[in-house]
């Protein structure tokens, strides 16, 4: 790897980071020595770039620090619009009209040997076949989901049984080509994930929830990894 592409992974290492990295990590994730960690940390601080820390204790990139977009990789600008392909073809028409302007921006601003990537990429995702005749404005529940607002809902599950329920929505799952959401239920006082085409009604409250949206989902996360009680467009 050259100097010049050192340097600008570890300082995209440290933005991803939750905590300190020791350059025992970052060499690893890198595959380069500690020393080298070390000198390049210490030319990258010479530089002006806002990293914090010792050796021994571990290396932070402090908040607001960005990089030119112009730095983006061949992999990153392809990541990109695998991802966009992926929320035309699958995701509601908000979310895809969002997608096409987000490579047209990437598109404006890379060099011109990164625009091939973007106008006729190498990698690709087919249209989708079937597309969700959900009977609820998913655009309107993105934003319930981040703002906490409660939903009410008549709901059928997969046996055909109907109930009627408040939930707390905080996430709008793409699962293949089925969108989920993901809900505290008010009646069953536990995560359920329900499927926006069985919903019979949907009332959109004004009442907000609560816990903050990031609280539940990151409480949801935090449950995934114990065991499923529920399969995951059943709503029961």
């Amino acid at each position: 790897m050259r100097r010049a592409d050192r340097l600008f992974e570890i300082i995209q290492v440290l933005r991803r980071a939750s905590g300190p990295l020791t350059a025992d990590r970052i060499a690893a994730e890198l595959e380069t020595s500690k020393r080298t960690i070390y000198r390049d940390i210490d030319a990258l601080v010479a530089q002006r770039v806002p990293i914090r820390g010792e050796a021994g204790v571990g290396y932070v990139l402090e908040r607001g620090f960005d990089l030119p977009p112009l730095m983006l990789t061949t992999d990153e600008v392809e990541a990109v619009a695998l991802g966009a392909q992926w929320v035309v073809a699958h995701a509601d028409a908000g979310l895809a009209r969002a997608a096409l302007g987000v490579l047209a921006k990437i598109a404006a601003i890379v060099p011109e040997d990164l625009r091939p990537v973007i106008d006729d990429p190498a990698v690709g995702t087919p249209p989708s076949r079937h597309r969700d005749d959900d009977h609820v404005d998913v655009a309107r529940l993105r934003i319930w989901c981040r703002e906490g607002r409660k939903l009410a809902i008549g709901y059928v599950d997969e046996t055909g049984a109907a109930s009627e329920r408040v939930i707390r929505p905080f996430m709008v799952g793409y699962v293949a080509t089925v969108r989920v959401v993901m809900a505290w239920c008010e009646l069953r006082q536990h995560f359920r994930v329900f499927r926006p085409d069985r919903l019979g009604t949907v009332a959109f409250l004004d009442e907000r929830y609560p816990e903050r949206s990031v609280t539940l989902r990151r409480r949801w996360l935090a449950t995934r990894g114990e065991k499923r009680a529920v399969p995951p467009s059943s709503g029961q």
